[in-house]
């Protein structure tokens, strides 16, 4: 299911305006990272991995780790719009009773391969998954998504160096670099900063780019299939609540909800309406 960049950005307007949607509904949950990784998201599972809406759990299939788990929104949303469940079902988000909780749980939601939450274990999990691909000599890649204050957290660089030791060349990380984080700018907070030359360090493949950017994000992409020697780490500088200007940049969105008012606003921009 290979869509072209002009079908791609429809679909990550879609996808905005689900996030917007499904937060305004639960007035809980957290759109600014959300927001952030959509293209990262849209060209994952509209163009590059192999994954089945049949048959979610296919041994043969690409995984997809979303390691900064409280980002459920941009995940269930290209899950739905890519078929593994109706999209009917997002307006239920972190609802009693509903499947599609505050983090990804893959006991209960189609599609999800790692449940997620606890910053750091997500990108462990994807290292096993890899690790194991490469024992059962299967032709499988694992991607996850991480985000830049997550890098804060020891576990995300003991899972780096495991990667790098034991040359997953079969693994992709992608960083979603907003610069912020809940309680205001990274480099401030705790820095992780420089991120390239952290996974440089640990024996990764390293790719900058615009996390905007489809033609860019594609390239990485296939730029880390060409790698056959370690993991790729494809750092992709992003604004936090892209494509509504009133929470471009502004750490205050990493998790609260927008009100009805503040719903309508963001849905005429996305649409492009003035």
């Amino acid at each position: 299911m290979k869509k072209d960049i002009l079908q791609m950005q429809e679909i990550a307007k879609d996808i905005r305006m689900d996030i917007i949607k499904m937060l305004t509904e639960s007035q809980s949950g957290h759109p600014g990272g959300s927001l952030s990784a959509v293209e990262i998201m849209t060209a994952l599972y509209f163009n590059e991995m192999n994954v089945n809406e049949e048959n979610p759990k296919d041994a043969d299939r690409d995984r997809f780790v979303l390691s900064k788990g409280h980002a459920a929104p941009v995940l269930y949303s290209t899950l739905a719009r890519r078929g593994f469940f109706a999209v009917e079902e997002l307006i239920s988000l972190r609802k009693l009773g509903s499947m599609l909780q505050g983090h990804p749980n893959m006991n209960y939601v189609p599609g999800v391969d790692m449940s997620t939450g606890s910053l750091g274990q997500g990108i462990s999990t994807a290292v096993g998954m890899a690790l194991a691909g490469k024992l059962d000599k299967k032709d499988y890649r694992v991607f996850s998504l991480l985000g830049d204050g997550e890098l804060e957290e020891g576990q995300v660089w003991e899972a780096a160096m495991s990667a790098g030791h034991y040359n997953l060349n079969n693994l992709t990380a992608f960083v979603d670099f907003n610069g912020l984080q809940i309680d205001g700018p990274c480099e401030k907070v705790m820095s992780p900063y420089p991120i390239d030359k952290k996974f440089e360090a640990f024996n990764w493949h390293v790719i900058c780019i615009d996390g905007h950017d489809f033609e860019a994000i594609l390239g990485a992409i296939a730029e880390a299939k060409s790698v056959t020697d370690k993991p790729t780490a494809i750092i992709c500088k992003t604004v936090k609540g892209k494509g509504v200007s009133f929470m471009e940049n502004q750490a205050g969105w990493h998790g609260a909800a927008p009100n009805r008012e503040q719903c309508d606003l963001a849905l005429k921009e996305i649409r492009g309406e003035e």
